[in-house]
């Protein structure tokens, strides 16, 4: 990821409840998506839509206590699509290009990714993806509790 897609990634916006989504903008932020974690995802019209994110990038803090990044034969994957994308039908197929990214770079590695409950529409692309419901634990983001599940799959 470059500094310009960061930037940009940076200042997107969800609306409510996906907001937890949102970054501020600030320059934290974008430190943070320059930290090697990330990579940018673009579109066959050359469109920045999205990102990926692998390794401690990709965890959410609560599920250390919960004991779900214990297996390291697994990669965690974050993802984020442009705002104005979501709900549009391409989950699908923006996950299946996640899941080939990390096919390639951690061959013979299984995925496990985190998403919070309430987002039935993510949950829903990636059981269709293969993803299996290993547990659920809650977790503090923008300072409220907010529940989230761990997915996994083993096969990619």
């Amino acid at each position: 990821m470059n500094r310009e897609d960061a930037a940009e990634i940076a200042t997107w916006r969800y609306p409510r409840p996906y907001d937890l989504y949102s970054m501020d903008g600030s320059e934290e932020d974008i430190t943070e998506l320059l930290n090697g974690d990330y990579v940018s995802a673009w579109n066959h019209e050359e469109m920045l839509i999205g990102f990926y994110c692998t390794g401690i990038s990709a965890r959410v803090p609560g599920g250390y206590d919960a004991g779900i990044y214990n297996d390291e034969s697994l990669v965690d994957i974050g993802l984020g699509m442009k705002p104005e994308l979501t709900g549009q039908g391409q989950g699908t197929r923006f996950m299946e290009e996640g899941i080939a990214y990390v096919k390639y770079a951690f061959p013979g590695k299984g995925i496990r990714l985190v998403v919070a409950t309430f987002n039935k529409r993510a949950v829903r692309t990636y059981e269709k993806a293969g993803f299996k419901q290993f547990g659920v634990f809650s977790s503090p983001v923008h300072g409220e509790q907010t529940e989230f599940a761990c997915m996994i799959k083993r096969e990619i």
